[in-house]
């Protein structure tokens, strides 16, 4: 057996339907003012969160937005001032996560997340910040949530197609954390079982969306993608997602859902092992036709065109994701990076000639 290290990170995780409801049993945990962090759209989920805190609530605060821009994390640190809040409940997806985490960030506060999608956000130490329209990440324990609470009923809000970009983010964490040089027996193992739970469960949730088992099955995929997530390094699949995300404020899990199979079909030759997995996984003998096909089954969108990325910014995202060395099994090349863009704007095959 190869040799390997393995670093867990202590979340305390609270998994079942009607998890929701011990809110106020968690929050103890954490402190006597909570600062409740949810997107504008989530703003009924966080009145609700106020109810069930009581006194413990020190304001509702739905300010969270896409990509965590720098501007909104200072107008949120204007209302930690003003409430002298001494915790943070972040309710909803990545945005609402990632503005708690770059709050933790700056003042150390502890984080209780409570996901509604499936993003994975809530079980790493990775943060999140854009300004000028370039995205930089980072890792460090003080954004990594102390509670997460995880209830199958909240992800019914989520809209099929949604959940279907959602639960294919999550995949991506897993398939990064079979090929990362991080990777140990036990990432492996909750890799090739998040990709199995979740490519199960997105397709009924798309039929159904109403589909209580397929919404625990799925949420319980994006648990163990996003503990994935937490304990190794990622490579070309999430720099390249961070890059266009933060460059041309794509919508996050859409442009993970469709950079997913192209990632995989650069990757293929160079990480024979990982591919062998996540497509036994899949239940396919391929793993990057089977993402695509996963990707055509579960999402209303499966093209960079289709949700505004620019055809003339490319180049600019080539120039970008090659600035910083970063690792990835195969050797990164500006042609080929610009082929895999090429191919995903069109919303064609993995490998499919570009004209």
């Amino acid at each position: 057996m190869q040799s390997f290290v393995h670093e867990a990170h202590a979340v305390r995780v609270v998994f079942g339907a009607g998890s929701f409801h011990r809110l106020a049993e968690e929050a103890e945990r954490l402190g006597k003012r909570l600062l409740v962090i949810t997107s504008p759209e989530q703003e009924t989920l966080a009145k609700k969160a106020a109810s069930l805190l009581g006194e413990s609530c020190a304001c509702a605060y739905p300010g969270a937005v896409m990509h965590v821009p720098v501007d909104s994390v200072d107008r949120a640190m204007t209302a930690i001032g003003e409430t002298d809040a001494d915790g943070l409940v972040a309710i909803g997806g990545g945005s609402a996560t990632g503005l708690a985490k770059a709050l933790a960030l700056r003042t150390g506060l502890p984080i209780l997340a409570v996901p509604t999608s499936y993003a994975g956000s809530e079980m790493t130490p990775i943060w999140g910040l854009t300004e000028n329209g370039v995205k930089r990440t980072g890792k460090d324990l003080r954004v990594l949530p102390r509670i997460a609470i995880y209830d199958p009923d909240l992800t019914h809000s989520l809209p099929a197609g949604l959940s279907g970009v959602s639960g294919l983010n999550s995949i991506a964490h897993c398939v990064e954390g079979l090929y990362s040089p991080d990777a140990n027996p036990l990432v492996s193992i909750m890799a090739e079982e998040g990709i199995r739970a979740l490519a199960r469960s997105l397709p009924v949730i798309v039929r159904d969306p109403s589909n209580s088992a397929a919404r625990a099955e799925a949420l319980y995929g994006a648990w163990l993608g996003g503990t994935v997530l937490g304990m190794v390094g990622m490579a070309l699949h999430h720099k390249l997602c961070h890059t266009l995300g933060g460059t041309f404020n794509l919508p996050h899990a859409q442009t993970h859902a469709v950079i997913l199979p192209h990632a995989v079909a650069y990757n293929a030759a160079a990480a024979p092992e990982a591919m062998a997995r996540t497509a036994r996984a899949l239940g396919v003998s391929d793993a990057a036709a089977g993402l695509a096909g996963l990707l055509r089954q579960v999402s209303p969108v499966t093209s960079l065109e289709e949700i505004g990325m620019p055809e003339d910014g490319i180049p600019r995202a080539v120039e970008l994701a090659m600035a910083n060395p970063y690792y990835n099994p195969a050797p990164l090349e500006a042609d080929r990076l610009e082929t895999l863009l090429r191919r995903a704007f069109a919303g064609a095959p993995p490998g499919a000639t570009i004209e």
